[in-house]
């Protein structure tokens, strides 16, 4: 598509089945095509282990193919990951500050942003306590608190669209459905296909590491669901 600003061809990705010399190699992706256009919200479906978090690692720039090639513009990627780089006996604003240059911004832009972070995670006083003092739940608010931050030309999400406990995960997932709807491109993968028909307007079915088809997102949901086992099609 030659208004693609991300396309992959015949990419495919391998890994060593053992940690030894000449074991086999097991293929996460294998012959995924893929075009992303500007301003797309686009869908993944497939079934566990299917390659979907391997794909969206390859559009991040965290994997390189092993073979096939990808033509991107210059575009920032950002893979939507919670706590990245946090320290156990660091603070809540140094963990902050550490996350934010880990996911590309420079120390003066997260400086200016502490207090949106401070605000949006309603930790209080615990912004001031290392992070091995938090529960789960404030360990997840920091973390998501944190990438709302960044502000990608593609954000790359997989399976995650609330964290914390359940009035956090109404903010939280009000504040990614705004960004998501913001004319930002978006690589969205979930199981759910409510979700996917809410926040998709096209989407890619990859199944054993290939991709098996790519369109409007009601023709792939119902290709990808026809070619289900008869147990899970049940479901």
């Amino acid at each position: 598509m030659s208004d693609a600003i991300i396309e992959l061809r015949d990419v495919g990705v391998a890994f060593n089945a053992q940690l030894r010399m000449g074991a086999p190699r097991f293929w996460a992706l294998e012959n995924v095509d893929l075009a992303l256009p500007r301003g797309a919200r686009l869908g993944v479906v497939g079934r566990n282990g299917a390659g979907k978090s391997t794909l969206l690692r390859v559009l991040a720039g965290i994997l390189a193919p092993d073979r096939g090639r990808i033509r991107r513009e210059r575009v920032s990627c950002q893979l939507l990951s919670l706590a990245l780089g946090f320290v156990p006996y660091l603070s809540g604003r140094d963990n902050a500050i550490l996350s934010g240059l880990m996911l590309g911004l420079r120390r003066r832009e997260i400086e200016q942003r502490l207090q949106a972070i401070l605000e949006f995670s309603e930790l209080g006083d615990f912004f001031e306590q290392p992070v091995s003092s938090y529960s789960t739940g404030m360990f997840t608010r920091l973390g998501f608190s944190v990438a709302m931050q960044v502000e990608p030309d593609v954000l790359l999400i997989d399976e995650v669209l609330a964290v914390g406990d359940t009035e956090f995960q109404k903010k939280s997932g009000a504040a990614l459905r705004e960004r998501i709807h913001s004319g930002t491109t978006v690589v969205f993968v979930s199981h759910a296909d409510a979700q996917i028909r809410e926040i998709c307007d096209c989407a890619v079915w990859i199944e054993h590491g290939r991709s098996m088809m790519q369109g409007a997102v009601g023709e792939v949901l119902a290709a990808y669901h026809a070619a289900a086992p008869p147990a899970e099609a049940a479901q």
